[in-house]
């Protein structure tokens, strides 16, 4: 039996990370795709980044949230993608318990990051589209800069708890995690502790920061949808909806993945199946994303043309 009793017993234990090793032919083509799909992840949320940042006109709470989406998205797929192709290319999957529950706090930070994100970028759209008039004061700068200070501060902090009450658990005979990460369902499966009180703590934190936020969401869509109704032109009806189209995407995205994905009990945890979610939501989520929001907006051309011809001048000097 694996203990975790004391800091020398927590560096001993060790894990294997299986990662996809039933697929051993495939080692190299999915480095090859893993890589491609990182590289065009980091370029596609650092073209979004850079072009909110050097162009005035996008200097609005909402693009401001969706800057902050851009480097969340890049961060929480840099906590997995990174160790994924170096064991793909090395086959070098052993990695601590320090590690693994390092790795696992970053990314519950990242989704929840992500999470309410989505949630407060959709209250924007509700007060843009549903309080026009009273925009500029429920979504000031100051107040956006003041909400986004507020949730990474309180966010970092949140998953202490419960990272920590899984460092605390005894792992038995099997060190083996079958995922390609640490996450918290195959880590769970390993204990041979009560678990009760770490499903517990789940359980509460999937409500507040995945019910809670889809909720809030949810609220959010069906007051826009009332509103747009309400609006007689065809015309203004497809114009209203298209400023809130993008974000709906990405949020039916995330949501289908995440809460199918956790919100049930581990006893259902199945390996494939889930490896298949995870890539979903860590690979696709933040690969679509600069694409969903910048495919149809002109400002968002706009910028782009502006940092091409930034750049140009820069390689020319």
């Amino acid at each position: 039996m694996y203990k975790v009793a004391s800091t020398n017993e927590s560096h001993a234990v060790q894990f294997t990370i299986l990662c996809f090793s039933d697929l051993p032919h495939l080692q190299v083509p999915l480095f090859v795709i893993f890589l491609t799909i990182y590289l065009n992840v980091i370029f596609g949320n650092t073209a979004v980044l850079f072009a909110i940042v050097f162009y005035p006109h996008l200097h609005t709470p909402m693009y401001i949230l969706l800057s902050n989406l851009s480097v969340v998205d890049i961060s929480y797929t840099s906590t997995i993608l990174p160790n994924l192709l170096i064991m793909l290319s090395t086959q070098h999957r052993i990695m601590s318990l320090v590690g693994c529950i390092t790795q696992m706090y970053f990314f519950i930070f990242f989704a929840c990051m992500e999470v309410i994100l989505l949630a407060v970028m959709a209250y924007d759209r509700y007060v843009a589209v549903c309080h026009p008039l009273h925009y500029t004061v429920l979504m000031s700068l100051r107040t956006c800069r003041v909400v986004l200070i507020s949730i990474w501060i309180a966010t970092f902090l949140e998953p202490v708890s419960l990272t920590t009450l899984i460092a605390k658990l005894s792992f038995c005979s099997s060190n083996q995690i079958d995922h390609f990460f640490c996450d918290i369902s195959p880590l769970l499966k390993l204990s041979c502790s009560d678990t009760i009180y770490a499903n517990i703590a789940i359980y509460i934190f999937g409500a507040m920061f995945g019910v809670g936020t889809f909720f809030l969401t949810l609220v959010s869509y069906i007051y826009i949808v009332f509103n747009i109704m309400n609006i007689h032109s065809a015309v203004g009806r497809s114009k209203t909806f298209s400023t809130c189209a993008s974000h709906l995407t990405s949020v039916l995205l995330f949501y289908g993945t995440t809460l199918s994905l956790y919100m049930r009990p581990t006893s259902m945890y199945s390996p494939r199946q889930d490896k298949f979610f995870s890539l979903l939501y860590i690979v696709l989520i933040p690969l679509l994303n600069p694409v969903i929001y910048t495919l149809k907006n002109k400002q968002f051309k706009d910028a782009f043309k502006k940092l091409i011809n930034i750049l140009c001048f820069v390689k020319n000097m």
